[in-house]
């Protein structure tokens, strides 16, 4: 019996993901874009689920799309097109939902699987970890929301260099450009990332939703627009039983307990 693409575990309230093709460094065929994507749908819909870390087994996040199986597409535009809109779909389910998703990546984040990484909300790096946008060096462009995310991670500049050039981007330089928040030792990246996932689970969870739906709008909207929708948000905010516990808490100086209601 094969082994799954795809594991799916939970911690508490967090969903854990893990890509499980090792002996291709996770690359992407159809059936695990296929099994990610409902495993990510089934998440972001599932009230229990605070918090969702996605990583890899092996040694490697994603090496990206696995070609072998994606060559035989090559001259069939309608195939092709069914393709990028399964992998779309894993970019919208990240950034659409509303529980904070963090990447933790060790080893290769190359092509669609940086693209991948840069769409979670928060990176976490080992020490052996690198982003590579690659695409160029077969004749071709991001096709994960690269060229959007990466200029807004990294700046214009450097971004354009990492795509032009589709250089590696160490753990270290990616810290140094902020691209991933902490770098740390393979054997500790995904308890660290569970332990980061279980702080945001233990927030509000409509706050942490506007928050990162605002934030993430902000990037295509005025300052008026911004302020117009923390208003909206603030407002609605106001009206939850979690505002009242976190206020009470305050005032009573003891830890809240969120309910998400």
């Amino acid at each position: 019996m094969a082994a799954p693409r795809l594991l799916v575990s939970n911690e508490g309230p967090v969903r854990l993901l893990l890509l499980n093709r090792p002996e291709s460094k996770n690359s992407l065929d159809t059936e695990l874009v296929s099994e990610l994507g409902s495993a990510l749908d089934a998440a972001r819909r599932d009230p229990g689920v605070r918090a969702i870390v996605l990583s890899g087994e092996g040694g490697a996040f994603s090496s990206g799309v696995d070609l072998r199986s994606a060559a035989s597409d090559i001259g069939n535009p309608e195939r092709l097109a069914a393709r990028l809109d399964g992998f779309h779909a894993l970019i919208h389910a990240i950034t659409g939902a509303d529980q904070p998703v963090i990447a933790a990546v060790d080893g290769p984040a190359v092509g669609f699987g940086c693209d991948l990484a840069l769409a979670c909300d928060l990176r976490l790096a080992s020490t052996a970890a690198y982003f590579q946008e690659k695409f160029v060096s077969i004749g071709l462009m991001p096709d994960g929301g690269g060229t959007f995310h990466l200029p807004r991670l990294i700046g214009l500049g450097r971004a354009l260099e990492a795509l032009l050039l589709g250089e590696r981007l160490d753990a270290q330089r990616a810290e140094a450009l902020g691209l991933v928040s902490r770098v740390l030792e393979p054997d500790e990246l995904r308890d660290e990332a569970l332990a980061l996932a279980r702080r945001l689970a233990e927030g509000p969870p409509r706050a942490l939703a506007a928050i990162k739906h605002a934030a993430r709008a902000s990037l295509e909207t005025s300052l008026a627009q911004a302020l117009d929708r923390e208003r909206q948000g603030q407002l609605a905010l106001l009206a939850t039983e979690d505002a009242r516990e976190g206020v009470t808490a305050f005032l009573q100086r003891r830890p809240p307990v969120f309910s998400g209601r």
